[in-house]
């Protein structure tokens, strides 16, 4: 991980590689954002005009790299865009210093320091910034020569050091952006590192090895039901779907405690390790990117770890439902019947539909500890990618004012979201002759029809949400702002924010 450090010192005599600046999008061209005054004097006050000429217009995403003035012990100046200058003493937003500080974490890649001149005008701008450095300097390594070390060798090893000019390093509020910034990107990280490990090395097996280490770490309570306990449990459902794997699956339950809790929070994630579509086998040119089928309990299982490192004074349980889902002549076909840990039987109509099914055994298992509210987060379906596109996850709900929270809480940490609702009238479509509900239903909406068939296993009177982060989860594109190319930690921050607001009594 990236160094972060608050720094007081001016930017002609700080010694790093670059001094980064933000340059905004200006009515009448770019505009040097507020942060970079010392650096623009040193052009006379013409740094705007001199990078207007390098063809930089402020817009976001821009990086635009000039020699530092004379006297400066920095060697570079990188200006990146902040976009659109924001109206008189509004001041930039969170998500704008984020992106801007990601863009430059990446360009400056080999680099051993860099000083970040960007608007700091209060305690939370520097957590933006903090964060998006951390985010923007990620980088996955372990599969390539040497590790990190090629890396080093050939000059693109992440940044090593930010120091954040104009933070207030004995300021408390300072402080404590900071360490929050440091705690949510790190664990985050941490998903994005279990997202893109080949699934040959991430079973179900040795993801509850990872967890029970971290939890070991962070004081964190750990229980791993094998598949000796999930058969004496009655999972059928996670049973069902990992039953053509020679890797057996798992249900690990993490638990987080605070002595001065007043709330509890249970969040769940889809762990489907590897997807293959099992008996309805996926077509070709769909299973190469299938190892980001568990992004979902990567992100339960880093929000539980960060909690826990910023002693948040809210109980919160992560249950992360682990399987692989495979073909083979044990595996679960389509028209079997599983019963599953709520009791209800299952119609399964299509193997591919496999994450509402360990999901459901999850779901029903953390309503038996009655939580104020559950969240549960998966990759769950195509459809929603087809309706939300690539960048953007549904959040669906049994409670109106609880989905208006959530995705309240995903918009202000940066995670664009969109509200979805539950038709009432797609639930008959998943009417079985046979079983008391089918895991499949009408293709149009479907994955509203999977959000209607998650709802069945909320226990009576808990507020839950369902957010599908199948499009966000795993970026095929090239990478931007602080999201990089493969795993991104999609839903990780939200998760986090909502923890923090059950805490302080915020959440509605």
């Amino acid at each position: 991980m990236t160094a972060l450090t608050l720094s007081t010192a001016a930017a002609p005599g700080l010694r790093a590689d670059a001094i980064v600046i933000g340059v905004a999008k200006g009515a009448k061209g770019p505009v040097v954002a507020p942060g970079a005054e010392a650096v623009d004097k040193a052009y006379d006050g013409r740094l705007a005009g001199v990078l207007e000429t390098l063809g930089a217009s402020g817009a976001e995403g821009e990086v635009t790299k000039l020699p530092a003035p004379s006297g400066f012990k920095a060697p570079v100046v990188v200006a990146v865009g902040l976009g659109a200058e924001p109206e008189k003493d509004a001041g930039f937003d969170a998500e704008a210093l984020r992106r801007a500080a990601g863009t430059a974490a990446r360009a400056l890649a080999g680099s051993k320091k860099a000083a970040f001149a960007l608007p700091l005008a209060e305690a939370a701008d520097a957590g933006a910034v903090g964060e998006g450095v951390l985010l923007g300097a990620y980088s996955f390594d372990a599969y390539k020569e040497n590790g990190k070390d090629a890396k080093a060798k050939s000059g693109k090893a992440p940044l090593a050091e930010a120091a954040l000019l104009g933070g207030k390093p004995r300021d408390k509020a300072y402080k404590a952006a900071i360490e929050r910034a440091a705690a949510v990107a790190e664990e985050l990280n941490r998903a994005r590192d279990l997202v893109n490990t080949p699934p040959n090395d991430l079973n179900p097996e040795a993801f509850a090895a990872v967890a029970q280490a971290a939890a070991k770490e962070h004081g964190i309570k750990v229980q791993v039901l094998d598949e000796k306990a999930l058969v004496k449990g009655g999972y059928g459902g996670i049973l069902g779907v990992g039953s053509g794997s020679a890797s057996g699956p798992r249900l690990v339950k993490l638990s987080y405690t605070s002595s001065k809790a007043t709330k509890s929070l249970a969040f769940v994630g889809k762990g489907i390790t590897y997807d293959s579509g099992g008996i309805s086998l996926k077509p070709a040119g769909h299973n190469e990117t299938m190892k980001c089928d568990m992004a979902g309990a990567a992100a339960v299982f880093a929000a539980v770890v960060a909690a826990a490192r910023l002693s948040l004074e809210v109980n919160v349980t992560g249950w992360l439902a682990l399987a692989e889902n495979m073909p083979s002549g044990s595996a679960t076909r389509p028209g079997d019947v599983l019963r599953m840990y709520s009791g209800k039987t299952v119609e399964v109509l299509n193997t591919d539909a496999e994450g509402r099914l360990v999901l459901a055994d999850a779901l029903w298992a953390a309503s038996q500890e009655k939580p104020d509210a559950i969240i549960d987060v998966a990759t769950l379906t195509g459809a929603m990618m087809v309706a939300l596109g690539s960048r953007t996850y549904g959040v669906m709900a049994n409670d109106d004012a609880f989905r208006t929270a959530v995705h309240e809480a995903a918009e202000e940490v940066g995670e664009p979201a969109w509200p979805m609702p539950l038709p009432e009238h797609l639930r008959k479509g998943m009417d079985s002759a046979t079983a008391d509900i089918a895991n499949m239903g009408e293709r149009m909406g479907g994955g509203l029809v999977a959000g209607l068939f998650l709802r069945e296993f909320v226990g009576e009177g808990i507020a839950w949400a369902h957010l599908d982060i199948a499009g966000p989860a795993f970026n095929e594109g090239g990478p931007f702002g602080y999201t990089p190319k493969g795993g991104t930690g999609t839903a990780v921050r939200t998760l986090v924010r909502v923890a923090e607001l059950a805490a302080a009594g915020d959440l509605g």
